[in-house]
């Protein structure tokens, strides 16, 4: 049952994505934003405690629901399943973005692309080079990519086969998701309460994440590895553990990132890494639901890996080295389902 519900999850999402800031979108904003407002009181307890409602309470409620819908019927389960994997699981939150700017470089309108990436990201584009653009573009998409499917996946599928239904790919989202939001004070100082979360809850929730991430960090990297170029991808991510050992120590939430980044590096044998993208927040800023991967480059900022400069070209190759790793972890996911129901 798990592969189906992910099967129809990544259909109906491709025929009929969630727009910005739609009602799930609000309703994750408004909860997180309460429990900073409502539970964060600056202590490191206090930190932990607003983390633990925000995003295990959901989960716990999910699935409750889902085990009282199996008491019911399967079929039932199966549908709430879906549901929650369709707001939890999908490309169209963030690849219209990656065309559109593709769609640009392919016309030759490189001022264009940099308008559209600055509007996707809320950083300053102006004096991209064109090699610059693709190399950002690449980033932002592999690790949105990473958040939105990969390891969507892997949680839901680990806690499915434990009988835990949809929790997993709740959990995940919404640990993803307060980790960025609350680590944003000037993100928040516009759409929510003019408070920021205090530094305990900003270091409890990026603590979380990184835990969080650590294993479908590496899973991901790995389906990168196995369908792209395989022994440059585990060069390319054991010379960038080398020098994280050999670095100032960063946090896990950051050695997670690069560690994908540095896998994909190999596996299209692209240049990725360098100097990150300031961020600018405007002050007509809309409110929505960032739910696309990092707010700004700050993770993404690593030395320069080896590899070809990037180019339009790539663009490409990234899409279908994306699309490959799905269908490998898809297929991964439908023996383990079957060997489930014939043990």
């Amino acid at each position: 049952m798990s592969f189906l519900a992910v099967l129809f999850a990544l259909i109906i999402e491709q025929a009929r994505p969630l727009a910005r800031g739609n009602w799930v979108h609000v309703a994750a904003r408004g909860w997180a934003s309460w429990a900073n407002r409502s539970l964060d009181a600056g202590k490191p307890q206090h930190g932990w405690i607003a983390w633990t409602v925000t995003v295990v309470v959901p989960a716990l409620v999910v699935l409750l629901v889902h085990w009282l819908l199996l008491g019911v019927s399967v079929l039932l389960a199966f549908a709430w399943s879906a549901g929650i994997l369709y707001v939890t699981l999908g490309f169209r939150q963030f690849s219209h973005h990656f065309t559109d700017i593709r769609d640009a470089l392919d016309e030759g309108d490189e001022a264009m692309a940099r308008e559209l990436l600055a509007q996707w990201r809320q950083v300053d584009a102006s004096e991209l080079p064109r090699s610059e653009i693709v190399r950002h573009v690449i980033e932002y998409s592999v690790l949105a990519a990473h958040r939105h499917v990969f390891g969507v996946l892997g949680w839901f599928s680990v806690l499915a086969a434990l009988g835990l239904g949809p929790a997993g790919a709740v959990f995940y989202r919404l640990a993803e998701f307060v980790a960025r939001y609350w680590s944003d004070n000037r993100r928040q100082s516009v759409t929510s309460t003019g408070e920021g979360a205090s530094p305990a809850l900003q270091l409890a929730a990026a603590s979380a994440w990184g835990v969080i991430d650590y294993v479908p960090a590496r899973a991901t990297s790995l389906g990168f590895a196995v369908v792209g170029s395989f022994e440059d991808a585990i060069d390319a991510w054991r010379n960038y553990t080398q020098r994280f050992a050999a670095g100032a120590p960063a946090a896990t939430e950051s050695r997670n990132d690069g560690i994908i980044l540095a896998a994909t590096s190999g596996a299209m044998n692209v240049r990725l890494g360098g100097a990150a993208l300031k961020a600018k927040f405007p002050a007509d800023a809309a409110p929505g639901f960032p739910g696309d991967g990092l707010e700004d480059e700050k993770n993404t900022a690593t030395e320069p890996m080896p590899g070809r400069e990037p180019e339009v070209a790539h663009l490409r190759s990234v899409v279908g080295l994306v699309w490959r790793s799905v269908v490998l972890w898809m297929v991964l996911l439908a023996l383990l389902t079957l060997a489930r129901l014939l043990g």
